[in-house]
Order: C-alpha cells, then structure tokens, then sequence
C-alpha cells in the first residue's frame, strides 16, 4: 500500500475547485498539509523503515530485539546525539525541561512501535475473514453450502482464540503520556513567561540607562567650562557603551532561551495533539474489534446446527469490516506522521542547543 495514494485525489480536488480569491476552509487547509506530509520524503523513508516483515510472535526476546533495532533506526536523532549535545552545556532549568522533551519523545516513540505492532496483527486477524468474503462475494449463490459453512466456522473459532490486537482504553498507556507532555508544556510555557519578561526589562532598563546618561550629559553641558572638551566627550561615550555592551550579552543569552523553550513547547503541543488523534483511534479499534468478537461468538454458538446465523454473521461483517481496515490504514499513517513529527522537532530542538553561541551562553545556574 502506498502511504501517500489515498490523500492524492483529495489534495487536487482542494486545490483545483477552490476560487484562487477564497480563503480555503480549515478542513481543506489540514487535508491539503495532511496530503503533503504523507508525501514528504521524510515520510516515505520512516515507513519504509517501519514496514518490515514481522517475526513469528513467540519469539518475544527477538521481537523486542527487533523493536529496539528499529527504534534506532527511526528515533532522529537518537540518544547519543542528544547526549552529546547535552553534555556540552552546563545543567540548569532549561536544558533539564529541553531534557525532559527528548525523553518523553522517545518514549512516545516506543509506545507506538508498540502499537504499530498491534496494527501488524489487526491485518493478520482479519486476513482470513477478509478471504472468505472475497470468496463468497465472487459466487452466484447467495446461500452457503454445507463446506462454507464449516470453513466459515473454523475462520470464526481462529478469530475468537485470538486476543484483541489493540490495547484496552483502561492501560492508559497513551493517557499517561500525554499529561506528561501536558505538564512538560506547562512549565515550558512559564518558563518562557519568565525569559519574555526579562528580555523586556533588560531592554526597557538599556532605554533607560541611555536616556539617562544623554540627560547627565547634557547637563554637564552648564559647566563645560571648568571640564575639558575632550574629559566630557570621553564621559559620554564611555558610559553607554558599558551599559550597551552589558545589556547586550544579558538579552543574546535570553532570546537564546527564548528560542529553545519555543522550540520544545511547539514540539510537545503537535506532538502531545498527535498521540490524542492516535490514541482515539486505537480505543475505536478496539471497540470495534471487540463487537466482532460478540458477534462471532454468537455466530459460533448458534452456527452449529444451523447456516443462517453463520449468513448473518457474514452479513454484518460485510458492512462493517471496510470501515474497520480503514481505520487501520488510517491509524498506520497516523503513526509514521507522529514519528515524522517528532523527528522534526527533535532536530530544530538539537540545532538551536548545539551551537557555540547557545553553548557558551547555557551556563548559568537557574
């Protein structure tokens, strides 16, 4: 399956039928980005990445071996990278919270490798179910023969020894991790109440400190006679450019916070509304997947002495397996994106920590 093909048409609808005088509605202009992400070459490298062949489910310490491999290969940038990046500036309030944001992203990152996973067996699930109505709906006949009713049963009893490939809404794995990135964003955004403020008042403070020595200057003007030309010119061009340079180092390190703390608050909202979206929809699956269970049992206990249930059963499942899958492709993109996103943001977080002037100026103790 192609990640990008069903927002293609989408994105050239949009933008062939809109009037180039309209503003576009919300709707389209997040269908139009949606459609472009899932086209970026980022994008398309991350999927490739994640969609690998599976190993069998009994090998769990090489399940897990695997997933950590392609947590590697998808978290960028990794762990040593940060850590290096770190470890060049000194630890103070900021570069903890910075800290924070990477640690959270990375695990946000495992927890839907995780369930990227459950996406793997949800397809495999289905797969046979998916079959016989492939079958069934290529034959004339629309009762089921005795044979098809056996080998819908044995699809059925397959399906109910299996668990529900999603994660039940009370793990509250992805809660967890969002009000972690919701406190995360809360102490971001007041520690950027707290820089704002005092790029402010060191600016309001140099305005003043200017205004000031140009009224001492002027007033030493009345008794220029007792004071050389050249003592008065010194006095007033010494004193401001003191202050100047001062106040100029104090506000370069502060707008260097600034630029920091913006980055992790911008990363950790996106991110933080990218795992909501994930999270509805695997509780949706798994909603689903357990009324497909319901009703395979009940085709199961009745279907025994009688092929009607058995037809109803595959009757319903007719309606509702499309949208199903649906929702798993829909769930699958949606992951591959939320790496994509926090690739991103990781990145523009590295590159604002990593520079010499952010590593001279990150030392001090807050």
């Amino acid at each position: 399956m192609s990640p990008s093909d069903p927002f293609q048409s989408q994105a050239a609808s949009t933008s062939e039928g809109s009037p180039r005088s309209e503003q576009p509605s919300p709707s389209a202009t997040l269908t139009r980005e949606y459609a472009l992400a899932v086209q970026s070459t980022s994008y398309n490298e991350i999927w490739s990445k994640i969609h690998v062949p599976q190993r069998d489910e009994d090998e769990d310490e090489d399940e897990q071996d695997q997933q950590r491999l392609v947590l590697a290969q998808v978290l960028q940038p990794n762990r040593e990278c940060v850590e290096e990046a770190l470890g060049h500036v000194e630890s103070n309030t900021l570069t903890r919270l910075v800290s924070d944001y990477f640690r959270h992203s990375e695990d946000a990152t495992h927890l839907c490798l995780l369930l990227h996973r459950s996406v793997y067996r949800a397809r495999a699930l289905y797969a046979p179910l998916q079959q016989l109505l492939d079958v069934l709906d290529s034959l004339e006949s629309i009762s089921l023969n005795q044979s098809q009713c056996s080998r819908a049963l044995d699809i059925f009893l397959q399906f109910d020894r299996h668990d529900n490939p999603f994660p039940s809404p009370d793990s509250h794995n992805f809660f967890d991790s969002r009000r972690r990135f919701s406190d995360l964003k809360s102490q971001l955004d007041r520690r950027l109440h707290i820089s704002r403020s005092k790029i402010r008042h060191i600016r309001r403070a140099t305005t003043a400190s200017a205004i000031c020595l140009i009224g001492t200057a002027v007033g030493m003007v009345a008794v220029a006679a007792a004071v050389t030309a050249h003592a008065l010119a010194a006095f007033v061009v010494a004193g401001p450019l003191c202050s100047s340079s001062c106040c100029s180092r104090m506000t370069s390190k502060e707008v260097a916070h600034v630029t920091q703390l913006d980055a992790a608050a911008k990363g950790t909202c996106v991110l933080k509304e990218d795992l909501a979206t994930i999270d509805s929809l695997a509780r949706r699956l798994h909603t689903e997947v357990e009324g497909h269970k319901d009703l395979i049992r009940l085709g199961l206990e009745r279907g025994a002495q009688d092929k009607h249930p058995i037809q109803e059963v595959l009757k319903q499942l007719r309606k509702s397996l499309p949208n199903l899958l649906h929702l798993v492709n829909e769930l699958d993109q949606h992951i591959c994106l939320c790496f994509n996103t926090v690739n991103r943001a990781r990145s523009l977080l590295l590159q604002h920590i990593y520079t010499p002037c952010n590593v001279e100026t990150h030392t001090d103790q807050t």
